[in-house]
């Protein structure tokens, strides 16, 4: 519940974007690739580990578009600060990863994010609880301080603080979560418009799509997430395991997502009732909305409701899942497989299938007073190990040479070779020990 109180970088981004499409392709794991643990979360590279302080006055000052690490243990509390001025809106997210494998969870265990100022008053907050998935999975919350002249407080530039609180029940496994931090900024609009969210968007699903699924395999959080476009996507997913992937909205774009567990090959007798968790984050990970679906052994699907399409003025909705359809970029599921589906059928994998729908056409944003933010809107949807043509043709796109292709691909296929035999020391849930997040 939310309460309300240039040139060479773009060049840069889509080369980048090429090197995970090209090295996803060389990575492509298949069935007989899915024994071993379950990888940990992956943070970024150049990840900053970072202390949060008891107090707001120990809190450690964060850095805007920076990824930080840290741990909070149940029942915490942490405090760090950021510098804002008084020209852009903000959003501070936090990613937690509770831990360990086969570690007990009630349903009201939960983090929460919260900015405030100078008053102790809260901008806004988040809280986001392991819901009815009781077990290890990554839940994520986001918190926003806007400057808007209806608003009476958290207008002025100086020190605010991203507060970060955790609420344990007594019962459940009493270990530290891993958490992932971070901030990013948004210029306010250039000048005036509509101030109310759009209405009489379209609230009917199309048709589901109907090709011929392309094989994909998810990444293990939100930094490796592997891109999609509209279409079906084909993947594997074992008990105990989250998978993210990432579709890319342009302004006036709306997205109808589906996510489905095949059939097992033989009847087995077992019911798990929240088997399929599809989670969707918006590109400041602030969550959107969700779906379930329970599991017998046949098949089954878990859909999102109908979406608002991407509109700046959806952040004046009062309906949470409308708001956060506010910004343009990569938006991203997360798909969790209860371990009770492991331990009533059989530990896998599953066969997993995504039917994604991007309508509408690409409409122009806002005008912003000052340089458009850089949520990740047009990466390439590569589908991270999609066909051998697809990649080929975004890396001709981007105008890089033969000789160039092969010398990223060896790299990427050594870095992905490096970071396999890492995966294959980390602790079983995903997360890892304590010194390897």
């Amino acid at each position: 519940m939310r309460t309300r109180h240039g040139r060479v970088g773009a060049t840069a981004r889509r080369i980048g974007a090429a090197a995970a499409a090209l090295g996803a392709l060389l990575a492509t794991p298949g069935p007989a690739q899915a024994a071993g643990p379950i990888p940990s979360y992956r943070f970024p590279e150049g990840v900053r580990d970072v202390a949060g302080g008891a107090r707001n006055t120990e809190g450690p000052v964060l850095r805007a578009d920076t990824a930080y690490r840290s741990v909070i243990k149940p029942g915490g509390k942490l405090y760090f600060q950021l510098v804002l001025d008084g020209v852009k809106d903000a959003y501070a997210s936090v990613v937690a990863l509770p831990g360990p494998t086969g570690a007990k969870l009630a349903y009201g265990d939960s983090v929460k994010v919260s900015i405030q100022d100078a008053d102790g008053d809260d901008c806004d907050s988040q809280r986001r609880s392991i819901g009815s998935a009781q077990y290890p999975h990554p839940i994520a919350a986001s918190a926003y301080r806007a400057l808007r002249k209806s608003l009476s407080t958290c207008q002025e530039p100086g020190t605010y603080y991203m507060v970060v609180e955790r609420e344990s029940d007594a019962a459940s496994t009493p270990a530290d979560w891993a958490l992932d931090l971070r901030y990013t900024t948004e210029p306010v609009r250039s000048g005036t418009g509509p101030s109310s969210a759009p209405s009489g968007w379209p609230s009917a699903s199309p048709a589901p799509p109907t090709d011929t699924p392309r094989q994909v395999h998810g990444g293990t959080g939100f930094h490796d997430a592997a891109a999609l476009s509209q279409g079906q996507w084909r993947d594997s997913i074992r008990p105990g395991e989250t998978l993210f992937f990432q579709v890319p909205l342009e302004w006036g774009q709306q997205l109808f997502a589906a996510g489905a567990l095949g059939s097992l090959a033989s009847a087995k007798d077992g019911y798990v009732g929240t088997a399929l968790s599809l989670q969707l984050y918006n590109p400041v990970l602030g969550p959107v909305t969700g779906a379930s679906a329970p599991y017998d052994g046949r098949q089954k699907q878990a859909a999102l409701e109908p979406l608002a399409p991407v509109a700046y003025e959806n952040r004046y909705a009062p309906a949470d899942d409308t708001s956060a359809m506010r910004v343009n970029g990569a938006y991203y599921l997360a798909v969790s497989l209860s371990p009770d589906v492991g331990r009533t059928f059989g530990n896998g994998p599953y066969d997993l299938t995504l039917r994604l729908t991007v309508a509408g056409s690409a409409q122009s944003g806002p005008v912003y007073a000052g340089p458009a933010p850089d949520f990740g809107a047009g990466g390439a949807a590569s589908g991270g190990s999609s066909a051998h043509a697809d990649t080929m043709k975004l890396v001709a796109t981007l105008g890089i040479g033969t000789g160039t292709v092969l010398v990223a691909g060896l790299g990427v296929w050594t870095l992905v070779a490096r970071r396999r035999v890492a995966a294959a020391g980390r602790g079983p849930q995903g997360f890892g020990p304590p010194g390897a997040w």
